[in-house]
């Protein structure tokens, strides 16, 4: 069993580009749907990714917060393109760029499509009390915020949020 350790913050700006080390193109979609999660007929979220040339089938827990359970499996390009065309809700579209800061990896998503204008970067620690670094991009942490979460932004993308939501 894995266990994910992770917090979640808005970007600000564009000065994480000048540290980013690669990037790879992400579509995603889920097998089930934020429904299930939130009147308790599912306890994890069943993610079909395809990232460049490589797929994964994962299931993450449903707690909020920054530990989850995660499990992570390779599976066929073919395979995920099939389970994607079963996915529920809205598809996911991003392009994640990994970001180098002071020993760390930041993954920054820059999503597309009906999440265009949304920029998060998420950072995986090996305990939840583990000090990181705080560049001058990284904004309000938004781990506990269910709306940022990507099967959330499947089911309601940032572009049906009020502007109050996006600020």
């Amino acid at each position: 069993m894995g266990i994910e350790i992770e917090r979640k913050f808005r970007v600000l700006g564009e000065g994480w580009r000048a540290q980013a080390v690669r990037s790879v193109r992400i579509a995603q979609g889920y097998i089930n749907d934020m429904a299930a999660l939130r009147e308790g007929r599912q306890n994890a979220s069943v993610r079909v990714r395809i990232a460049g040339e490589q797929a994964f089938l994962n299931l993450k827990s449903r707690e909020l917060g920054t530990t989850r359970q995660e499990f992570d499996y390779p599976v066929p390009v073919a395979d995920a393109e099939a389970l994607l065309a079963l996915c529920v809700g809205g598809r996911i579209d991003k392009v994640r760029h990994y970001v180098e800061v002071e020993g760390h990896t930041f993954e920054v998503d820059e999503f597309r499509g009906d999440n265009a204008g949304l920029v998060v970067a998420e950072l995986e620690l090996e305990s939840a009390g583990q000090a990181y670094p705080r560049p001058e991009w990284l904004g309000q942490e938004v781990t506990e915020e269910l709306r940022y979460y990507n099967l959330a932004l499947a089911e309601r993308p940032y572009s049906r949020w009020s502007a109050q939501e996006q600020h």
